[in-house]
Order: C-alpha cells, then sequence, then structure tokens
C-alpha cells in the first residue's frame, strides 16, 4: 500500500506525464494500484528498434521516492529478457545510486537510453541487429493479444500501430502537428480539444465577405473596380482647391516681401 508521499508523489507526476511525456514514452498508473504503472516505448528513429512496441511495468516501493522502483519489459525485443527484472542505475537493483529528485519520466527516458546501449546486465539479452528489427516488426501484433496489454491500454489496441503523444518531433526540429480526435480515438491520452478545431473552422472567412468589405473601406480619390465615380471627382477636387490654396499663400508672401524690400531701399 503506498504511503502518504508516495500516493501524493506519483499523483503528481501523473499530471505531469499527460502534459509533457517524453520522447517516444508513455505511462499511466494502475487504475487499483497507484504503484504499479504501465508503460509503452516505441522504438526511436535510426535505431533496430524503430517501429517497434514495448510494453512494460514499473513497480514501486511503498517508500517511492526514497526507494527505486523494480522494471520489467513485456513484449519481446530482442535486448531484455521478457518479465524479467532489468537491471541499471534507476531500478532497485542499485538503492544506492537512486535519486529521490528522479520521476517516471526520468526513470523511462534513461531506459530507452540503456534499451539503445550494448551494455550487459542482469534481464538483458544478446541478438543481432536483424533479429532485433524482426521483434520491432511483430511486437504491435504481439502485444494486442496479451491480456495486460489489452487492460492497461485498450486505446492502443487498434489493428495498426498508433503513435505516442510525444514522438520525438519537436527534439527533431518538427512541429508537432495536432489532429482532430475522431470517435474511435477518444479515448487519446493528449485529445484535441474540439472547441480548437471550431476555432479553426470560424477564422476562415468566405473571400466574398472579404471583398464586401473591401468596398466599404475603400478611400475617397483611390480609382478602382469598387470606387464611388462620386467619391473619386470630390477627392480631387479636394486636391485641386489644395494647390490652389498653397500657391495662392505663397504668392501673397512673395508680394509683401517685394513691397517691404522697396520701402526700406527709398527709405
Amino acid at each position: 500500500m503506498a504511503t502518504k508521499a508516495a500516493y501524493k508523489r506519483l499523483s503528481k507526476e501523473y499530471v505531469v506525464m499527460q502534459r509533457e511525456p517524453p520522447p517516444f514514452v508513455w505511462a499511466a498508473p494502475d487504475e487499483k494500484d497507484i504503484l504499479t504503472w504501465n508503460y509503452i516505448i516505441h522504438g526511436p528513429p535510426d535505431s533496430p528498434f524503430t517501429g517497434g512496441e514495448y510494453h512494460g511495468v514499473l513497480l514501486f516501493p511503498s517508500e517511492y521516492p526514497f526507494k527505486p522502483p523494480g522494471i520489467k519489459m513485456y513484449t519481446p525485443s530482442g535486448r531484455f529478457q521478457p518479465d524479467k527484472k532489468i537491471c541499471f542505475s534507476m531500478s532497485d537493483f542499485h538503492p544506492g545510486s537512486w535519486n529521490p529528485a528522479w520521476s517516471v519520466a526520468t526513470i523511462l527516458t534513461g531506459l530507452v537510453s540503456f534499451m539503445l546501449s550494448d551494455e550487459m546486465t542482469t534481464g538483458s539479452v544478446t541478438t543481432s541487429d536483424a533479429e532485433k528489427r524482426l521483434y520491432a516488426a511483430r511486437s504491435h501484433a504481439w502485444n494486442i493479444e496479451q491480456r495486460r496489454f489489452k487492460e492497461a491500454f485498450p486505446e492502443y489496441c487498434t489493428p495498426t500501430l498508433r503513435p505516442l503523444p510525444n514522438m520525438g518531433e519537436k527534439e527533431r526540429g518538427k512541429p508537432d502537428t495536432p489532429t482532430v480526435a475522431s470517435p474511435s480515438t477518444a479515448s487519446s491520452p493528449r485529445p484535441v480539444v474540439p472547441s480548437m478545431a471550431l476555432a479553426a473552422t470560424n477564422a476562415v472567412i468566405p473571400q466574398k465577405n472579404l471583398g464586401a468589405r473591401s468596398r466599404k473601406v475603400a478611400r475617397p480619390g483611390v480609382s478602382g473596380p469598387t470606387a464611388n465615380p462620386g467619391d473619386a471627382s470630390r477627392g480631387w477636387a479636394a486636391t485641386w482647391r489644395q494647390v490652389v490654396w498653397e500657391k495662392w499663400r505663397w504668392g501673397v508672401l512673395i508680394a509683401l516681401a517685394v513691397v517691404v524690400s522697396r520701402i526700406t531701399s527709398s527709405a
């Protein structure tokens, strides 16, 4: 049974996981036991695990975050023994190196990194890259036949592999492309809010309306197919009066200057 500290910490980490999941990883606690978390890892690009889907579990002690979890991977991967605890620096094999500041996201990110390495340890196996690729190609079909996977991730039990919320697009310099949730994907961990799609639709203005507004705001004196001829004539008349006034004013000033100059000279 989880202590109050463990329950509070893991609840907070689930909120963070939903808001900012790490690349190629998704995880969620068991509905009946918050100390048991199921996770999915998708094989990163340019690796023998590309296209693979790997299901496993994190087994947290009641003393978490002051003690590390046990870690297993169920899906055959060619890297770890299925359903066997994995020994690496963030697992319960190394309580002395555990850091209480580490989180679920930290652990799973570390597991992905360890998975990509060739380091041999308890729970690991040795296979070729070709064998790992073969396991990756078969992984999703294997997962959706497993009761544990169906219960933990029913939304991922689809005929084809479904991407995780964060597939590392931002990390590779590619912006995430939001998609509108359909009835078949309504249970996605990060569904797109329908109002966002509605707002995007309302933002598209028909060209006819744009033309109507442009005709209404046409300025006087601007010629064109949408300008009013009466407005144009009034604009030119106003311009002509301005020109005449400017010339007349300067003419008066020059004449006044000549008169003053002559008076001064005769004096």
